[in-house]
């Protein structure tokens, strides 16, 4: 049913098969929460700034984890690692939402409950993501990647519309307890996988040094200009949650269900851009990464000068799919080319550049929208996206050609030899 070599082949594997549909009720309350946690604080505030700052506060954990939780991923057991993080996720969730419903919310409990749900995330992203070659092998690790990513903007597609109905008819309440249920589907799903299924190879499990991963990235240089374009592109292009949010309400002046429409229309284009890439997991590069990177802030430009609601939400589909296709891309190409013992240290790095940007760019992108505007804002996001993949592509040409994987070993043995070359002065013989 599942062949194999086309695009559902993942789907071959049980534990795969099980973890699926649990993913994508937690994707669906995971955007859930994000639409309902954007409207609360526009409720709470009317301010632009205040939604940077929560958005800053949900991210900063992983400026401050990620790396220790790739660390993680690669010593201990993922399985257990993502139990305790889907019920933490649970539980702050859950308190929100009964906060918002007994009308005792305040804009301080947002900032704290953010902040610990990003922790979990931190926490989670990583270990999940290694887990994911465990579940399916490295033979369909891309592919597996690219339906995750499907899932993931699937759950999109209906969580914004769904929850713009939510809040209009019973307020933001419901909705965190509703992504609060999702995360105890996902423990519950975990329970269900068979061990025995799982691809676990004996590779180094103790003594996971975080600068181990730092040696190894620098050594890789394709590695190191993908990760320097998704930097650019997730703190700078990557705002959908706060572009729709502030574009639907100070500049359409529109009201919940017209915002998290617009929160579906990005998913439909997010959602063909990972289909897309399914098919296309054989073919991804540097090269097409930055230049999928380029093609995105030019579409987050164009997004930025649309006259109407009706046309804005036109050019959404457009730069979820350039957005998604780069994404994906830079993911599966930096865990697939990464030797296996290393991967989850590799992938936190890659993870804090992704998603740590944004504690800065956040609350940079909420203050420049107050002092010269929504539309300049979008533009000039667009325009260093853009900007950023072409000149890294021009920095690394000729340094990104690398064998399809280095093992660890030799690059820790060639620091050390480099190391060893090296006087007490610092000088090189």
């Amino acid at each position: 049913m599942f062949e194999s070599n086309g695009a559902l082949r993942s789907f071959r594997h049980r534990n795969f098969r099980i973890l699926f549909p649990a993913n994508f009720l937690s994707n669906i309350g995971t955007w859930s929460q994000r639409v309902a946690q954007d409207w609360l604080v526009l409720e709470l505030t009317h301010s632009a700034k205040e939604l940077g700052i929560v958005t800053g506060l949900q991210f900063l954990p992983s400026l401050l984890f990620s790396l220790h939780a790739g660390s993680l991923a690669d010593r201990f057991n993922k399985k257990k690692l993502l139990m305790f993080t889907n019920l933490g996720g649970a539980l702050t969730a859950i308190i929100l939402g009964i906060l918002v419903i007994t009308k005792h919310a305040v804009i301080y409990d947002v900032y704290f409950l953010a902040f610990a749900l990003g922790a979990f995330s931190a926490l989670d992203a990583p270990v999940r993501q290694t887990f994911t070659s465990e579940i399916v092998g490295k033979s369909d690790l891309a592919n597996a990647v690219s339906l995750n990513s499907a899932n993931f903007n699937a759950g999109r597609l209906f969580g914004p519309g769904i929850t713009g109905i939510i809040i209009a008819a019973f307020g933001t309440g419901p909705a965190f307890l509703l992504n609060g249920a999702t995360y105890l589907i996902v423990f519950g799903s975990l329970f269900l996988l068979r061990e025995s299924d799982l691809h676990i190879t004996e590779e180094q499990k103790s003594n996971a040094k975080i600068r181990e991963g730092f040696a190894y990235v620098r050594a890789r240089k394709d590695i190191l200009a993908v990760m320097w374009t998704v930097l650019f592109a997730a703190t700078f292009g990557l705002n959908f949650q706060i572009f729709t949010a502030i574009m639907a309400t100070q500049v359409f002046e529109k009201g919940p269900r017209s915002y998290g429409l617009l929160g579906s229309i990005v998913a439909i284009g997010s959602l063909s851009g990972a289909l897309m890439s399914a098919k296309l997991d054989r073919r991804r590069s540097p090269k097409f990464i930055m230049g999928f990177a380029t093609a995105f802030g030019l579409s987050v430009m164009l997004s930025s000068v649309t006259p109407s609601y009706f046309t804005y939400a036109l050019s959404l589909p457009l730069c979820g799919s350039l957005a998604l296709t780069t994404m994906i891309a830079a993911n599966s190409y930096v865990q697939t080319n990464s030797d296996g013992a290393i991967r989850g240290r590799v992938l936190g790095i890659y993870l804090l550049i992704f998603m740590g940007g944004s504690p800065f760019g956040a609350p940079l992108i909420g203050w420049m929208c107050t002092q010269i505007g929504v539309r300049q804002t979008i533009a000039g996001c667009g325009a260093i996206t853009s900007l950023a993949a072409v000149v890294i592509y021009f920095l690394f040409a000729g340094r990104m050609d690398r064998p399809a994987s280095i093992a660890v070993e030799d690059v820790l043995a060639l620091k050390k030899n480099q190391s060893g070359n090296t006087d007490k002065n610092g000088e090189r013989h």
